[in-house]
């Protein structure tokens, strides 16, 4: 397998707002404005959203501490900081979330603007809402962001504060509310409607995936995931290796990545009841590093919808387990994405185990709790409308 040789030398793309908007700038800002403008539907297959899959109910979650965070930090920010970083639930900016590392589309406060107890108190929002586990790898994502800003000598374009952070809706009046964290390999979007939460679209990525030197030296990133994927593939027979592998080349790109919200996307590769019982086990605790990053009463939560639909998911493969690889598990309920790239910010045009990708996707339109979101509205607006009108 060939390693990175070093950093590229040509210069570094913008991070902060550029102050001229060049024709190559502004078409590409357009195109996402044209792709989050759509009209929302949700990744799906060709046969279109399957519906009824995500009921309003009650799950027993502790949503105190999380609600308690966001009203705290609320009522720290100023009025410009609330004018600037408080959005309504239907406000578009949420599907503006992207992971590259220039200036596109950002909105809400940037951490690096807050001082230390602001950065704190919107930062409690997300720690609330996530697992240890799930906010320890985001903040080692955040860290391997200073480390490519160190080698590259451009922390002041890549470092960890270099996230915009947004709240959704009114977390104080009991109704749906959101948040989202968005920047260079870290874009979290998570919705609370009632005790319910959604947590995607989820993009988290690194490169390099180990930092060998700088103030973070030591920290490293998706371990687990690459070594479970590795492991589950290596597990099949010829035949079920034959099944799951849907291509011979590693895609460009994730396929449901940023501006994806409507994706076409077909069921490919081995089901899990193709697989031995210890596959599965395999299968299922390589699913849980993703829906772990929740809360632990929302993570359990959500695997028990995962494995409610064991039947109908599919893992798929392309690649050497040797070397550098694709997978991806697709149900009515889950899609995850894991991949290695090329190089983007080290020099070197072929995949490699340095530059990693991942996304967790709810298909069939629940992303950003669209579908929990329109059931509330349903439920709840309609008959206040109904009584209204009396």
């Amino acid at each position: 397998m060939r390693e990175p040789v070093g950093l590229r030398k040509r210069g570094n793309p913008p991070t902060r707002k550029p102050e001229i908007w060049t024709p190559d700038l502004l078409d590409k800002v357009a195109w996402r404005v044209k792709a989050a403008h759509e009209p929302f539907r949700g990744v799906a297959t060709p046969d279109g959203v399957q519906a009824g899959l995500f009921p309003l109910r009650d799950t027993g979650a502790d949503v105190r501490e999380v609600y308690r965070a966001a009203e705290e930090y609320l009522a720290g920010l100023t009025e410009k900081q609330l004018a600037e970083g408080r959005f309504p639930m239907d406000d578009v900016s949420w599907r503006h979330w992207n992971n590259g590392a220039r200036y596109f589309l950002r909105h809400g406060l940037l951490l690096e603007d807050f001082d230390d107890a602001g950065r704190e108190r919107a930062l409690a929002v997300v720690r609330e809402s996530l697992s240890a586990d799930g906010y320890r790898q985001m903040v080692d994502l955040m860290r391997l962001n200073l480390t490519i800003g160190e080698l590259s000598d451009n922390t002041h374009g890549l470092n960890e504060w270099l996230y915009w952070f947004s709240l959704y809706g009114e977390p104080s009046s009991g109704g749906p509310w959101g948040w989202q964290l968005d920047g260079h390999h870290v874009n979290i979007n998570c919705v609370f409607v009632g005790d319910q939460m959604v947590l995607t679209p989820s993009f988290l990525g690194a490169e390099p995936v180990i930092a060998g030197s700088g103030k973070y030296a030591g920290t490293v990133a998706f371990r687990g995931e690459e070594a479970l994927g590795h492991e589950l593939f290596t597990q099949f027979d010829g035949g079920q290796r034959e099944r799951a592998v849907i291509a011979d080349t590693l895609p460009q790109e994730l396929f449901v990545g940023a501006f994806r919200d409507n994706h076409e996307l077909s069921y490919q590769g081995l089901p899990l009841s193709g697989m031995s019982p210890g596959q599965r086990e395999t299968a299922l605790r390589l699913l849980g590093l993703y829906v772990n990053r929740a809360g632990d009463r929302h993570a359990r939560v959500r695997m028990d919808e995962v494995r409610a639909h064991e039947g109908d998911t599919h893992f798929a493969w392309i690649g050497d387990p040797d070397g550098t690889f694709y997978y991806r598990f697709h149900s009515p309920v889950i899609l995850v994405e894991f991949e290695h790239m090329a190089g983007v910010l080290f020099d070197n045009d072929y995949p490699s185990r340095r530059h990693i990708h991942t996304v967790v996707r709810t298909p069939n339109g629940n992303d950003f709790g669209m579908d929990l979101l329109r059931r509330h509205h349903e439920r709840h607006h309609r008959s206040v409308s109904k009584r209204s009108e009396k």
